[in-house]
């Protein structure tokens, strides 16, 4: 029997990776140069999933996802959340006052901000995080550091010279888990999630009237996005999460309503919650939320 694979955007030891290590145990990891790779790769029968990142606490959204999503021909079956935990990391032997560069992804270097500050280290960006270790071990120079995981540091022969010099903690990326076929769990399925994407016309209380139906219905909205759909700035298209099963009946209300004062309206998947999204809440943790960047998934 053969090994199932899983897709990913970024190299092998980028968060994305260890995010599918995380979520499917035992499988083999796919790196792709795009997204839209990791998503030609599960059409082309490379893969039977791909790990697809949309947002992260600290950078906010990926914009790529509400593009590509509706064209890709897969249904989201799942989602992930994966700490994001940057680790310094250098040549076997080096000690800190040696380093003189530190070399990572332009996001990632926003977050080591302290670090670079305290020990008067040049910011140096490159492609991605796990880009950035396997450049530092090529080089074999002690002045030259890597900023990326702990798995990137094992799979390219680094030594972590400290762990979590981020700035900011609970530092989290989330990811949806796209395949072919869909795996919708039964309407009687607790914890289930809904992400659609609807379009709305560009007047007074078009997108009042859509939401509406789940404010009246009592159905929790987790993430909304915007983007302007086409050339002519007359319509705008939305990406939807929700709590909630298709088949339930409060849902199943709301989503009626959006159907009738919408356009578009696509359900992208129906899923099961991360087990994340329980924990973070009984610990006070905070659930990615969407602003306009780009998140952190390599």
């Amino acid at each position: 029997m053969m090994d199932k694979v899983i897709a990913f955007q970024g190299m092998h030891g980028a968060y994305s990776d260890m995010a599918c290590r995380a979520a499917r145990p035992g499988w083999t990891t796919l790196p792709c140069h795009s997204f839209a790779d990791a998503i030609d790769a599960v059409h082309a029968g490379k893969a039977e999933q791909a790990m697809l990142a949309c947002e992260n606490s600290l950078a906010g959204r990926v914009p790529d996802i509400h593009s590509l999503l509706p064209a890709a021909g897969l249904h989201i079956i799942g989602e992930h959340f994966q700490r994001v935990e940057h680790c310094l990391l250098v040549v076997p032997g080096t000690r800190m006052e040696q380093i003189r560069r530190v070399h990572t992804h332009p996001v990632a270097m926003a977050q080591i901000r302290n670090l670079l500050k305290n020990n008067n280290l040049t910011p140096v960006t490159e492609f991605d995080t796990a880009g950035a270790a396997e450049l530092v071990a090529l080089w074999q120079k002690p002045e030259e550091a890597a900023v990326a995981s702990a798995l990137a540091a094992e799979l390219y022969g680094l030594e972590i010279l400290q762990r979590n010099v981020e700035d900011a903690s609970h530092n989290t990326t989330r990811f949806y888990i796209t395949a072919r076929t869909p795996q919708v769990p039964t309407p009687q399925t607790p914890h289930v999630m809904t992400t659609l994407l609807f379009s709305v016309q560009n007047s007074p209380g078009a997108l009042y009237k859509v939401l509406g139906g789940f404010a009246t219905n009592g159905v929790n909205m987790t993430r909304l996005e915007s983007y302007m759909s086409g050339e002519t700035f007359a319509a705008t298209r939305f990406l939807m999460d929700v709590e909630g099963h298709p088949g339930d009946s409060r849902l199943g209300k709301a989503l009626a309503e959006l159907e009738f004062f919408s356009k578009n309206a696509t359900i992208l998947g129906v899923y099961q919650q991360s087990p994340f999204r329980h924990q973070a809440s009984t610990q006070g943790q905070d659930i990615p939320r969407s602003a306009p960047a780009d998140a952190i998934t390599g």
